[in-house]
């Protein structure tokens, strides 16, 4: 199973206001520079909690569906389910009924269960779920906790430019805000 990227937020959950007050930065010289830092510090923060913070819209690819129907998607919190779409032999696309698609946004990892679905022909990636996953559309979805990590990171970053050799990437606050969202790897 593989996550594509399709499309990314239409905002950050840290808008750059917030970040300068954070940073007690007056001026403008830096806004480009706190902006960047903020949407790396998002992206970092998402990949070591392993959860989407602002919505954002995924694929996700597989070769046949695993047994039983039931399948376990990489991506958490998932908001929504838009489509799934199956490949046969000919290249053919056969979207599946959203009657026969049964979604568990609660469980972690999210999964959905499908009914009565036709078997890919085409032999890799037969099988495509377009998604959206996030916490919501807007900054004030996103957990408090996750913000202020975001807000952490963009200050370590920002006070130790170039150098901090040899140092942790992430800061020991950010990692105990982000502890709880983590999902355990097995």
């Amino acid at each position: 199973m593989i996550p594509i990227f399709v499309d990314g937020p239409a905002v950050e959950p840290v808008t750059l206001l917030e970040m300068k007050a954070y940073l007690r930065v007056d001026d403008e010289a830096e806004d480009d520079l706190v902006s960047g830092l903020i949407k790396a510090a998002r992206l970092m923060v998402e990949s070591a909690s392993r959860r989407i913070l602002i919505e954002q819209r995924w694929r996700v690819v597989m070769d046949r569906w695993p047994q039983g129907g039931k399948v376990l998607l990489p991506i958490a919190p998932l908001l929504a389910v838009d489509s799934i779409r199956v490949t046969d032999a000919a290249g053919s696309s056969t979207d599946i009924p959203a009657a026969s698609i049964e979604t568990d946004a609660a469980s972690d990892p999210p999964c959905i269960a499908v009914a009565d679905v036709p078997e890919p022909g085409k032999v890799r990636n037969g099988i495509e779920i377009e998604l959206r996953a996030g916490y919501g559309a807007s900054p004030d979805a996103v957990p408090a906790t996750l913000k202020l990590a975001i807000k952490v990171l963009v200050a370590h970053w920002f006070e130790n430019r170039g150098d901090a050799a040899g140092e942790q990437i992430l800061p020991l606050q950010a990692m105990a805000l982000m502890a709880p969202f983590q999902r355990a790897r097995l």
